[in-house]
């Protein structure tokens, strides 16, 4: 009865109610777009392509854009060609002085870092779409149907302007989302093509099972390990690791202020489900190279044969990129120095630590401490289920990654929802404990 009312609550503030439509229009364009198809293509052709792909790359490319890239539709590429170009932003902002001066600038410097952005978005976008358009013509015909219709340099041209556009678009939708909706626009487009295969995912699984193709142990494995997966991301989300702070007190006139105790919360996993898009990102790229290979050329083999997932080096190399990205997606986002200095302004300390830069390395330290067993399960999570799905072969794509983005940005988005309600004085989705958003 409170989530009813809850949810009642919602559209009562006008405010949040305007957001909360504004985004799920962006939604339905964004779903009308997964359904337009690319000229040239037949798509029942390319479907029976793809009905094997569901563990390689190709597949796992699927997953992210919500089956759009196994379709042909406009919308194929989907959002990944502008969180490769965020990923090359970030680290150039880390390495390249110049990117580094325009991360400090503040929202003047954000606004270049953003323009530069959807320049590469564009960039990559074109080196993909050409990768794709090759991929379709090496795809060769299906039971005597051909793939694309006419191949060919226009072919390749009209698919290079349809999906560089269609990347264009999304990429729009999602910026769009962040700055008039709930927010989170690029990770809640990701959340949409996931959760939207879900359902058939899940339906797979029953019929499966009552096609006696599954037994009942793996079965019930396969709903166990999604509860217990989820379960787990939940408090690995939630999980704080609490510095005390004290501020003393000052005179001011004949009123006495300050003298609160009080902490600041370090996230276990600051950076959220930042890097596991960032990895499968990464990951990805090796699947753009191989397309420029001819099919069945010893150069795809050589990418097949070990990286694609469930391959050893896959998983070992995943699970590695991971844990780089959470430490240094938690770097960008959480700077000690600034912590320590914002605290010494307002006249508040850790006791025990004097102000300046023994509080900075002591929030430094206590920062990579935690951080490392939040990056290990972080990329446990998303390397394990997956690994133990294809062991028992379920025909099931709903692994680790895939919760880890769903439940953070579901967090996420509640997050900013209760936000919204306890401003205007309407009680949130839950009594006690509020739901704590992550630093992302």
């Amino acid at each position: 009865m409170a989530l009813v009312d809850s949810i009642q609550n919602m559209f009562r503030i006008p405010e949040l109610k305007k957001r909360l439509l504004f985004t799920l229009g962006m939604f339905a364009i964004y779903r009308l777009g997964e359904h337009v198809p690319a000229p040239g293509v037949n798509a029942q052709a390319l479907a029976a392509v793809f009905a094997g792909q569901a563990g390689t790359l190709f597949g796992l490319y699927d997953v992210f854009v919500g089956g759009s890239f196994s379709r042909a539709t406009i919308f194929a590429l989907g959002i990944m060609p502008y969180i490769s170009a965020s990923i090359i932003l970030q680290l150039l902002g880390v390495v390249v002085p110049y990117f580094e001066k325009l991360r400090k600038e503040g929202e003047e410097g954000q606004k270049k870092i953003t323009q530069f952005t959807r320049y590469g978005t564009v960039i990559i976008a074109l080196i993909q779409s050409y990768a794709y358009a090759l991929f379709l013509q090496g795809s060769g015909a299906v039971a005597g149907t051909p793939i694309v219709t006419e191949p060919g340099i226009g072919f390749i041209l009209t698919m290079m302007i349809t999906q560089t556009a269609g990347c264009i678009l999304v990429m729009w939708l999602g910026e769009q989302i962040t700055e008039r909706g709930i927010g989170n626009g690029i990770s809640l487009i990701i959340f949409i093509n996931i959760i939207g295969r879900l359902p058939n995912d899940v339906a797979r699984l029953f019929e499966t099972f009552r096609a006696g193709q599954l037994n009942l142990f793996a079965f019930i494995f396969a709903l166990g390990l999604m509860v217990a997966v989820i379960a787990f991301v939940v408090a690995l989300t939630q999980a704080t690791r609490k510095i005390p702070v004290q501020y003393a007190k000052k005179m001011v006139g004949r009123r006495m202020y300050g003298g609160a105790s009080t902490h600041i919360p370090l996230k276990v996993n600051t950076a959220g489900v930042i890097p596991i898009i960032f990895a499968s990102s990464l990951m990805i790229l090796p699947l753009t190279v191989a397309s420029f290979f001819p099919p069945g050329s010893p150069g795809q083999d050589l990418i097949s044969r070990w990286l694609a997932p469930g391959r050893a080096v896959y998983e070992v190399l995943y699970f590695g990129i991971i844990v780089f990205f959470a430490y240094f997606y938690t770097a960008v986002v959480l700077n000690p120095q600034d912590v320590a200095e914002n605290m010494r302004k307002y006249g508040g300390f850790v006791p025990g630590i004097r102000p300046g830069k023994k509080t900075a390395e002591y929030i430094d330290r206590v920062l990579t401490r935690i951080t490392l067993p939040g990056a290990v399960a972080l990329a446990l999570v998303a390397v394990v289920p997956d690994v133990l799905l294809r062991a028992f072969n379920l025909p099931f794509v709903f692994g680790g990654t895939s919760v880890l983005i769903v439940v953070g940005v579901a967090l996420d988005t509640l997050q900013q929802i209760e936000s919204h309600l306890l401003m205007r004085h309407y009680e949130g989705f839950v009594k006690k404990g509020r739901i704590r958003g992550r630093r992302a």
